[in-house]
């Protein structure tokens, strides 16, 4: 009997020997089911033709073609493509996304310190994790007719309501294509940093990090009806 199971892309085939490499920036380790993918066999490509440095790049000294995708063992031996190590992905409708390029974007929002956007190939839009700016941000929040304290702010669904609208227009002026626009956002109150362990010492984003502390807030925003 033939048993179809979502959410993973299966085992590897007889030709192909797969490995999962650790990612230690990204906290992925092999030891843990984790890692980047990288396939060795007779079916994967030789090289680029004429091109020996980009074939440098993607296969290495014992021929294993590293894929850039971080994928996950799942107990019953298939895989789970659960990043990508260049954090470019794809959504379920074969969007590609560049989430730092549309997070630059975000950031000219006035209310908009830091953001973090996140979506992946079992979803069709994306969802963000935003920090308002706690020097703006009462005040912007009083001229469009909302008072509270900035955490009391944070936790206002209208308030996040008018931080989404505004994000939306800065994301069309910037020419973002619908698909790049994130349909729904969490407040956070507290910012990105290296001391909680949320940046790097060279203060980027450590996105499989972010991506575990929201994880609750992720799936919240993604358990409500596709918009």
């Amino acid at each position: 009997m033939f048993v179809c199971l979502l959410g993973h892309v299966g085992a590897p085939l007889p030709c192909a020997m797969v490995k999962l490499v650790d990612i230690p920036d990204m906290k992925y380790y092999a030891k843990n089911g984790e890692g980047e993918i990288c396939i060795r066999g007779p079916s994967v490509f030789r090289g680029y033709l004429r091109d020996p440095e980009r074939t440098a790049d993607a296969l290495d000294s014992d021929g294993w073609l590293h894929s850039g995708d971080v994928g996950q063992w799942l107990p019953n031996g298939t895989l789970r493509i659960i990043d990508r190590k260049k954090h470019i992905f794809k959504l379920s409708q074969g969007e590609y996304i560049a989430p730092e390029k549309i997070e630059n974007v975000y950031m000219r929002c006035v209310p908009v310190l830091q953001v973090f956007v996140h979506g992946d190939s079992l979803q069709s839009y994306l969802i963000g994790i935003v920090v308002p700016d706690p020097e703006v941000f009462v005040d912007w929040a009083k001229e469009r007719g909302f008072v509270g304290s900035y955490e009391e702010l944070c936790q206002n669904p209208d308030v996040k309501n008018a931080v989404l609208e505004d994000m939306k227009a800065v994301g069309k002026e910037a020419g973002l294509k619908s698909f790049e626009q994130v349909k729904d956002l969490h407040l956070h109150p507290e910012t990105f940093s290296v001391a909680n362990g949320l940046l790097t010492p060279t203060l980027k984003s450590r996105r499989a990090d972010i991506r575990r502390v929201f994880q609750e807030q992720i799936s919240s925003m993604y358990s409500k009806t596709a918009i």
